[in-house]
């Protein structure tokens, strides 16, 4: 068993569902890294439920005091390639296996199989944190040149909480972003490399009426003032397919994909629905934020007396396809992956708010058509391929020449 299997068969194990504090895991990372001379800062918040959560900055400077990092910060975008420094990325939570249907019936016990690696996790995105750990194992620590960090955050499936949290909380990160090195997010591209990616926005609409028996007048239907919106919901969403000036033709699909629902939550048909709401969301673009559908919509619901909430967005990532150090990853992966020019993605990830940060690139082992699914699993070779490109991207950035 490789190293990279017997990292990830481990991190499997621990069942860091968004719902529940992600503690023991990033203890268990925190403890690795301390081995391999990393300083840590843990981070904790709790979440909307109460749930305490922790994020993880794991940095190791260079043995040359030449190089560390209060050198480097004053330095130019054009210092040397490998004194750039690296940030790995990555987040410990994993969406619910309520629905497991992989091989042995447990999501968080590691099964291989026919060459996957079966497992909760396994793709989105344990299997990107294991090939780090690994690669940086096989490192001779003496000969790196500048700052390494390895960065694990909570809560990314629910909302990029936590990315969100250490971006407004951490000293360590603030320190990161001051050397601004290259941010290499270990999401699911199956080693191809990704420079933008869509964000995300949306709102919700509420009308409120008056609960009685259907078979009174005295109730209020919510949904009769909540008809009307429903003919503005259905033009935007036929808008956000046609209308050109919507569109970015680096993304496939080019559009916003507006998407909506509606519900009065109604559980018995003698019982006036008191309350109707409408919600809407779309994938933004860098060229296109949808902030016009969003001005529409509110102003619809308004004129109508109905409750206007917009969603706090999610902002889109891009990366300049000329950046020299994406342009050193491409060259890095190309091998990897068959592709030799970066891509778009239409998913969002942490990087979407770590805006602060010049070089953000999306790279990971695993495809992302296996993230979420009942019997998620990451090719064996993928995986070991990931150790390899991880580790030719540390020496890359941060080792001797």
């Amino acid at each position: 068993m490789s190293l990279a299997v017997r990292l990830l068969s481990e991190l499997i194990a621990y069942p860091t569902v968004s719902h529940t504090s992600n503690q023991a895991i990033t203890e268990w990372v925190a403890d690795r890294l301390r081995a391999q001379g990393f300083e840590c800062e843990q981070t904790r918040y709790l979440d909307g439920e109460g749930v305490p959560k922790f994020n993880l900055i794991a940095k190791r400077l260079p043995t040359d005091s030449s190089s560390k990092s209060g050198d480097l910060s004053t330095q130019s975008i054009d210092r040397p390639e490998n004194e750039t420094g690296l940030a790995y990325f990555c987040h410990t939570d994993v969406v619910p296996a309520d629905r497991w249907g992989g091989p042995g019936g447990n999501p968080f016990e590691a099964v291989i199989e026919d060459n996957r690696l079966y497992g909760r996790g396994s793709c989105d995105m344990k299997g990107s944190l294991a090939a780090m750990l690994a690669a940086i194992d096989d490192l001779d620590a003496s000969k790196q040149s500048a700052p390494l960090w390895v960065v694990c955050t909570a809560d990314e499936e629910v909302g990029l909480r936590g990315a969100k949290e250490l971006a407004q909380s951490s000293p360590a990160y603030r320190e990161l972003v001051a050397l601004d090195p290259v941010a290499l997010i270990g999401e699911p591209t199956e080693l191809g490399v990704v420079h933008a990616h869509k964000g995300m926005g949306g709102f919700r609409v509420i009308s409120h009426g008056k609960a009685a028996h259907s078979s009174t007048n005295r109730g209020v239907n919510a949904n009769v003032a909540m008809i009307p919106l429903l003919q503005t919901i259905l033009e935007l969403h036929e808008r956000s397919q046609t209308d050109p000036m919507l569109r970015d033709d680096r993304f496939d699909p080019p559009t916003l994909t507006f998407n909506f629902g509606i519900s009065d939550h109604a559980d018995a048909t003698n019982i006036v629905p008191d309350r109707s709401e409408v919600w809407a969301n779309w994938r933004a673009m860098p060229s296109v934020d949808g902030e016009c559908l969003m001005a529409e919509a509110k102003a619809a619901a308004e004129q109508l007396g109905l409750q206007f909430r917009s969603y706090k967005s999610v902002a889109p990532l891009e990366t300049p396809i000329d950046d020299p150090t994406l342009v050193r990853m491409c060259e890095l992966a190309s091998s990897y992956c068959g592709r030799e020019k970066a891509e778009t993605v239409c998913y969002a990830t942490d990087g979407a708010v770590l805006e602060e940060l010049r070089h953000r690139i999306v790279c990971g082992p695993g495809s992302i058509e296996q993230a979420h699914t009942v019997d998620e699993f990451i090719e064996l070779e993928s995986l070991e391929n990931g150790v390899s490109l991880y580790r030719e991207a540390v020496q890359a950035f941060a080792m001797k020449a």
